[in-house]
């Protein structure tokens, strides 16, 4: 895994006491706390124990407890009494995909039609050889991970 980022991580120090967090959930593996700057209220983080900045330098164990425990919070928020008519789970990874802290999460939020979230997608049509093109490219690299 990697090293923190910079002299402090956040979550690290969260993780080990070191920050206040609300936490409604965490086991040996990951902490979901409550996000400091929610889109709504009930917009939870489920973060690994272990330091890794990004998908890259997270093991696929952790990052498949953290993914089915998103599943589960995802679930909760319907049942919490909190407004949800939808709910959004979503990473970053990178700064390109506008990460902000350089610790893996999962964000799991709550959703309704006046909440103010909103993503801008300007889609591109790609003719079917580029997209063969794009599932050769990704299934080689997908058995490279296989075999290496």
């Amino acid at each position: 895994m990697s090293i923190p980022d910079g002299p402090s991580c956040v979550f690290c120090d969260i993780v080990a006491g070191r920050a206040e967090a609300s936490i409604p959930y965490e086991d040996d593996t990951i902490v979901v706390l409550m996000d400091v700057n929610p889109v709504a209220p009930g917009d939870a983080l489920v973060i690994p124990r272990v330091h890794a900045v990004g998908l890259e330098d997270l093991d696929e164990e952790t990052g498949t407890h953290m993914w089915r425990t998103s599943h589960r919070l995802a679930r909760a928020l319907r049942r919490s009494g909190l407004r949800c008519e939808g709910v959004n789970v979503f990473l970053a990874d990178g700064e390109a995909a506008f990460q902000q802290v350089f610790h893996v999460h999962l964000h799991v939020f709550p959703r309704h039609p006046d909440d103010g979230f909103r993503l801008e997608v300007n889609t591109i049509s790609r003719e079917r050889r580029l997209l063969d093109q794009d599932a050769a490219a990704l299934r080689d690299a997908l058995n490279a991970l296989r075999t290496g």
